[in-house]
């Protein structure tokens, strides 16, 4: 029985010590911070004062630490206020040539263009030395806010040595400078290319959106010469291959010059194809008393040998007199207005399509800072029911039908609006 009572006591004394011995270690280890070594150290958040710090014990540590990881988690997947912020948005690059008397006319284009633009846009300007003081002066002369919306450069107009008087006099003065700019722009990767008698009625960005409708062979777009083939130029008068059945026009022309620069182009001048720099001068050597509208035709006969090249966009992007000196012809601006007025032949300095003029006077008087709806859109639907003894003017809604929404966007960039 002693025996019994001697080993339950030392049972006992065992179990007492064991639990010190438990709790000692316990202890230990909640006053230390990663083991036992050394004295806790409280973890202070931005912004908190010690004593709020001192105050704080095992319990909110533990949370501030899971409040932190979860923090943390919403962050590497993109969320939260410590989400990591991309890059600025790549600019949108428009290219126009200016030679002669174009400047005012240029000048109302890169207006339309920067009004209605949503993304920066990054121009580049190839004119004549003498025009380059006037295009700086008048750009650096608009209000600062809007520009901040783009970036220019203003260059001279550059042609291959060899070749470069018979290349500007061809067609009108430095059109054929477009053919050129896949090579002189080499770290552009794609650019709109406009003639100076341009009109955006639309945000340059849906244009620029065709380039994500290329495929993986096309590398420019553009509109056909005419939807009318009765009534077309190229299939009834050209007298060298064209592209598809009207031929296309070159005023409005989105380009991916990286592919422009490396693609072999078939062609019918040798068995092997050629890439872009080689096939110009060929081109213009064995087709040059045949062509009549110089650098388009000779992009009509290199997009006819390469036609899966080209992505066509409709012809709302690229409206111009004939579409509607005969009758209205273009179905796309008939549903949807006009994109892009294209006033060829001069109809903005004339008085044979008072419609297209009315457009350009309208762009051209409009004040930057002031309400586009009162100081844009009024005047112009104004001015467009006087010409309606004209078949273009017969069509003047097309031109105003998308307007509005566009002057609208425009309204909210601008100082005043919201």
């Amino acid at each position: 029985m002693r025996r019994y009572s001697r080993a339950l006591m030392l049972c006992t004394v065992f179990a007492v010590f064991s639990g010190f011995y438990v709790y000692s270690k316990l202890l230990n280890s909640d006053a230390s911070l990663g083991g036992n070594h050394g004295p806790k150290r409280s973890f202070i958040p931005a912004g908190a004062s010690r004593g709020a710090a001192d105050k704080t014990g095992p319990k909110n540590i533990r949370w501030y630490n899971r409040y932190i990881m979860r923090q943390r988690g919403q962050a590497e997947a993109g969320g939260g206020g410590g989400s990591v912020q991309s890059g600025p948005e790549p600019p949108m690059h428009l290219a126009v040539v200016a030679c002669g008397d174009r400047l005012e006319e240029t000048l109302v284009m890169i207006k339309s263009a920067v009004l209605f633009s949503v993304k920066r846009l990054d121009l580049h300007i190839f004119a004549e030395d003498q025009l380059h003081a006037s295009f700086i002066e008048a750009l650096e002369s608009w209000p600062g806010f809007i520009r901040s919306r783009f970036k220019y450069t203003v260059y001279p107009i550059s042609f291959p040595s060899e070749n470069a008087a018979e290349w500007k006099k061809l067609f009108k003065p430095c059109a054929s400078q477009r053919l050129f700019l896949p090579l002189i722009l080499k770290d552009v990767d794609s650019l709109v290319y406009v003639d100076s008698d341009i009109l955006f009625l639309q945000p340059v960005d849906r244009l620029w959106a065709f380039l994500s409708r290329f495929n993986s062979s096309q590398l420019a777009a553009m509109a056909p010469e005419h939807e009318e083939p009765r009534i077309a130029w190229y299939n009834r008068f050209a007298r060298h291959p064209f592209y598809g059945r009207t031929g296309i026009n070159s005023g409005v022309m989105l380009m991916n010059m990286t592919r422009m620069r490396s693609v072999f182009f078939k062609n019918d001048m040798t068995s092997v194809g050629l890439r872009w720099e080689e096939l110009l001068m060929p081109l213009l050597q064995k087709y040059k008393l045949n062509i009549t509208w110089g650098d388009q035709d000779l992009l009509n006969i290199i997009f006819h040998h390469n036609p899966e090249t080209l992505l066509e966009f409709p012809c709302r992007w690229n409206y111009r007199p004939d579409h509607c000196i005969y009758g209205s012809n273009c179905a796309s601006a008939e549903e949807d207005g006009v994109y892009i007025l294209h006033g060829n032949r001069g109809v903005y300095h004339d008085h044979k399509q008072p419609a297209f003029r009315a457009v350009y006077e309208a762009i051209q008087k409009f004040s930057f800072g002031t309400d586009p709806v009162t100081s844009l859109l009024d005047p112009l639907e104004e001015e467009l029911l006087k010409t309606t003894h004209t078949y273009c003017g017969k069509s003047h809604a097309l031109f105003t039908k998308n307007l509005a929404s566009s002057l609208a966007n425009a309204n909210r960039k601008s100082p005043g609006g919201r």
